[in-house]
């Protein structure tokens, strides 16, 4: 059994992710795509709409790898799932799910990240979710560096399809008539955004495998299925990235990722008060189609999907805004005040109250690193049997406007930090792993000292 502080330490060194991102991977997956349908059809069934023309993203947005450390995979996967509602614990205990793979990551001989032997030895039916969601964190590592390449100068953030699609649209229910109408979305909308200029978003769909690299294509095919769902703007002019983490490739972890290029600019007046995120947003009611132009220049064609056009671009920038607000304040552990930045639909009842153990958790835990004060929650568990601390949280200042309701002035501040953050070494100043984001939300973890625990003793006969 590996000594805990040595897993702690493993935690924070950093390691190459190989990405994969060729003309031939493109066209392997348009074969898989071409394969798909063509068995759709001899079966009776219609084929699925997909993303036409997955091309390459340039060598100047992403290279061969990326450079990371567990600890950040692990932090960046409790961010993007903490509203998610998935798992046994709920709501604001979502996130502390990325803790379970804290030795299932390690580094080889090369350099490169890979499966440690804990990781290689998941049960079976764990399989699946072990792929899936390492999957989220390994696809937003290499994501957010491209989006951020993309678009110099501009915050990134990183928001769950879901949350912000069922403010306009009705995803579950009995609002719901046609479910195959709203199955394909995206699983995150990466927003590129500066304070005074138009948001960018860019809708990703992420995959995991520990199969073989065929299957990788095949993972492509349907995500490019996800993001056809959603256009910002006129049809096909939507950016959008679609990824597949192979967990068991040839030298280590491998990330596949594929693009389309276009807009997906929000322009809107700069005076238009229905983009301001300081607002209250209510959920519209906006029918679940998209308008694809015919090829012969007649009436559009109304497909399936989510469609975002101009007169909505405001609306749609403060819903993303405020989900983003929301995964913000449910990573430092604060139910009534994630409940204020989401709607009925998107969950607001889930959030206010203590209705349950993992949502009644609040903001009690303050840490202070190298001046700089974090406010959030803690999480204490053992680790090969000695106990540890877990602490996620936000910058103070940063985390007081967030409670005060105040999402504009968040965002100039947190954009104006954000250099700060990237050049911070928290470490030597923690005993412990440490990841801190370009959002102000903080990370880490440390060994508690071992306490004298009192034992019920055993009756005598």
């Amino acid at each position: 059994m590996t000594d805990t502080s040595v897993v702690l330490e493993n935690l924070v060194k950093p390691w190459h992710v190989q990405v994969a991102s060729t003309s031939a991977l493109a066209g392997a997956v348009a074969d898989a795509a071409a394969k798909d349908d063509k068995e759709r059809l001899e079966d009776g069934r219609e084929p699925v709409r997909r993303k036409p023309e997955l091309r390459r993203v340039p060598a100047g947005e992403v290279g061969q790898s990326v450079t990371v450390t567990p600890w950040e995979v692990l932090h960046t996967l409790g961010r993007a799932t903490v509203l998610s509602r998935q798992g046994a614990g709920r709501g604001l205990a979502e996130h502390w799910g990325c803790l379970k793979y804290c030795q299932a990551l390690e580094g080889s001989t090369g350099k490169y990240m890979k499966l440690s032997e804990e990781g290689l030895n998941p049960r079976r039916h764990y399989k699946t979710v072990q792929s899936g969601e390492l999957g989220i964190g390994f696809a937003l590592a290499v994501a957010e560096r491209i989006v951020r390449k993309r678009y110099p100068g501009h915050g990134v953030s990183v928001v769950d399809a879901d949350i912000a699609l069922q403010a306009g649209w009705a995803l579950v229910g009995k609002d719901v008539r046609r479910r195959d109408w709203v199955r394909q979305r995206p699983d995150f909308f990466l927003e590129a955004w500066h304070p005074g200029e138009p948001s960018k978003v860019v809708p990703l769909a992420c995959k995991g495998t520990h199969g073989k690299t065929p299957y990788v294509y095949t993972q492509l095919a349907s995500a490019s299925a996800q993001v056809e769902a959603v256009h910002v703007g006129p049809w096909n002019e939507t950016p959008v990235l679609v990824t597949s983490t192979e967990l068991l490739g040839q030298g280590g972890i491998t990330v596949h990722v594929l693009q389309t290029h276009g807009d997906g600019a929000l322009v809107f007046a700069p005076d238009d008060p229905a983009a301001d995120a300081d607002q209250v947003l209510d959920d519209l009611n906006i029918y679940p189609d998209v308008r694809v132009p015919d090829p012969d220049g007649g009436e559009d064609q109304r497909a399936s999907g989510f469609q975002v056009h101009p007169d909505q671009y405001a609306w749609f920038r403060r819903a993303l805004a405020r989900a983003e607000a929301a995964g913000l304040t449910g990573f430092t552990g604060g139910g009534e005040l994630t409940a204020q930045y989401l709607t009925k639909r998107q969950g607001r009842r889930h959030f206010e109250g203590f209705t349950h153990a993992g949502t009644g958790i609040v903001q009690d835990v303050e840490i202070e690193i190298d001046g700089v004060t974090f406010v959030g929650t803690d999480h204490v568990f053992r680790l090969n049997g000695t106990r540890v601390e877990a602490f996620s949280g936000l910058a103070e200042n940063l985390f007081r406007l967030l409670r005060d309701g105040r999402v504009e002035q968040y965002r100039r501040e947190a954009h104006a930090l954000r250099s700060s953050w990237r050049s911070a070494r928290f470490e030597d100043d923690w005993d412990g792993p440490v990841s801190l984001r370009e959002d102000g939300s903080i990370m880490v973890m440390s060994l508690l000292p071992e306490t004298q625990r009192r034992r019920r003793a055993k009756k005598r006969s």
